[in-house]
């Protein structure tokens, strides 16, 4: 396989990836949100443990380029905050449906 037939295979699959995302997740009713976002809010955390494990071996193969450090660690930097910031999301949405204690 050629890196031309590679990358086209990657794209095509990236892509798809994007098309069955956005139907799955806009077909979900609001009221499965919060739970739904808990659990992709640790499968973001595996991702992201993958993400450091694929840039250890990165450097390890092609030395240190300045490009790829900056966008291994750009990518790392925002697979966190997409971790954290749902976990904050989720707390919140978890305190709207908490009864208030009375005074």
């Amino acid at each position: 396989m050629t890196d031309v037939t590679h990358l086209m295979t990657l794209l095509t699959v990236l892509v798809l990836a994007v098309f069955v995302g956005f139907e799955v997740i806009s077909k979900v009713p609001t009221t499965l949100h919060t739970p739904l976002m808990s659990a992709t809010n640790a499968i973001h955390g595996v991702v992201i443990v993958g993400a450091i494990v694929v840039v250890a071996n990165l450097f390890g193969v092609q030395g240190n380029n300045p490009l790829l450090t900056t966008l291994a660690i750009l990518m790392v930097t925002l697979g966190a905050i997409n971790v954290f910031g749902g976990f904050a999301v989720t707390e919140r949405m978890l305190q709207m449906f908490r009864r208030k204690e009375s005074k």
